[in-house]
């Protein structure tokens, strides 16, 4: 996922910019994603998922609303459905 990262990322030490922002929720996502299908009943982490999952649409939606050539850049490098 590093690598990704420094594909989106806008110079060396970006690290807060939405792009980053949603290759790094990308990637929390699919851990958790992984952990809960091992673990079905914990509710800490579905809980977690949801806030993930909830932040990284709405970064989404700003990058849409205001670059729309950086929201397809990401789309496409995070293979994201949309």
């Amino acid at each position: 996922m590093k690598k990704k990262v420094k594909d989106l990322a806008l110079h060396e030490k970006d690290t807060g910019s939405s792009e980053v922002q949603v290759a790094h929720l990308t990637d929390k996502i699919e851990n958790l994603s992984q952990h809960i299908k091992k673990f079905k009943k914990d509710k800490h982490s579905s809980v977690g998922l949801l806030k993930a999952v909830n932040k990284r649409k709405k970064l989404l939606d700003y990058l849409k609303k205001n670059k729309i050539d950086s929201y397809k850049e990401v789309i496409s490098k995070l293979n994201l459905r949309k």
